[in-house]
């Protein structure tokens, strides 16, 4: 008897571990299945943006008429591991369509490929062909917009934070001479300062809270070591150690019962934004019950408070 009960035990046990990794890979629901783009006529896909891996391509979506047209670059979330460029995370991105923004959908490489910072060198490589190739897709190299969840708008955050920083790009991926930098960020639940997690979230006191430092957490497997063994690593990862003057807008977006990525370093990124580039540069909202994504992201609503914000930014 003592005996089932062990196994039984132990299969509720590998069940919670197969269920948590489920979640955190999936990041929100959105993502288990692919965006609808049957029907958009101007596309281009699985275009290479450098050489390095198979990860570093992207997908373009323009809209009817004869452009240069802004751009939402979308970045992909799933814990630094899993997504891709076209699964559900970009529907919402893909209403940019019909307001006038084209919109590039890119890869990026996953941590188990390869560690940080070969993921933002990633971003700011697709950035620079991105104006590199402006002329032949329209594209206005002038008004670009990074957008994500998560992870995506971790690394959304990040290119937003680290424009000029030389130590988190790498010219040999292609393009060196284009300018990196983008002139929005909307930055949906993306994590900050790693070390800072598992503190905030026992803040909130939330049920199943995510631990984060712990040797095979995703912020770990990102860095390629625990994180408290490297507060250097967690401290080059971090945006808020990049912020400048001249860094663009954001939108900051984040539930309040977040048990994987706390609230609280989104509020601690818009407020050290907007001590330096100014409150009125930076929009925080906090959605009450709701999780890690959940439905007030992607109402009706709230996709047109967003590109209220990208159209102030981009279209003025």
């Amino acid at each position: 008897m003592k005996t089932r009960c062990k196994i039984h035990l132990l299969q509720n046990w590998i069940l919670l571990i197969m269920f948590s990794t489920i979640f955190q890979i999936s990041s929100f629901a959105q993502q288990l299945r692919k965006a609808n783009t049957d029907q958009i006529k101007l596309k281009w896909l699985d275009i290479a943006y450098a050489t390095t891996s198979q990860a570093q391509k992207l997908d373009i979506y323009l809209p009817d008429g004869d452009g240069p047209f802004p751009v939402i670059l979308s970045i992909h979330g799933g814990a630094f591991k899993a997504g891709d460029k076209r699964d559900g995370q970009l529907t919402p991105m893909l209403e940019g369509l019909t307001r006038g923004y084209a919109v590039v959908s890119i890869n990026y490489r996953l941590s188990p490929e390869a560690k940080f910072p070969a993921q933002i060198y990633d971003v700011k490589a697709a950035v620079r062909w991105i104006r590199a190739n402006a002329k032949q897709y329209k594209f206005n190299p002038d008004k670009i917009a990074a957008w994500g969840g998560s992870a995506g708008g971790h690394l959304s955050a990040l290119a937003g934070t680290s424009g000029n920083v030389k130590e988190l790009e790498d010219l040999s991926l292609g393009n060196p001479t284009q300018s990196s930098r983008v002139q929005a960020v909307v930055d949906w639940f993306g994590p900050t300062n790693f070390l800072k997690m598992d503190e905030q979230l026992k803040e909130s006191n939330l049920k199943n809270p995510q631990t984060h430092s712990i040797p095979d957490s995703p912020e770990s497997e990102l860095i390629g070591k625990n994180l408290a063994d490297a507060p250097e690593l967690v401290k080059a990862v971090n945006p808020e150690t990049y912020i400048t003057a001249d860094d663009p807008p954001f939108l900051i977006q984040h539930g309040l019962i977040d048990h994987l990525v706390p609230y609280q370093g989104s509020v601690n990124l818009a407020s050290k934004l907007s001590a330096v580039i100014g409150k009125q540069k930076v929009t925080l909202e906090l959605f009450e019950n709701n999780d890690h994504g959940g439905p007030a992201f992607t109402t009706e609503q709230n996709i047109v408070k967003v590109f209220a914000f990208l159209d102030q930014y981009l279209k003025h």
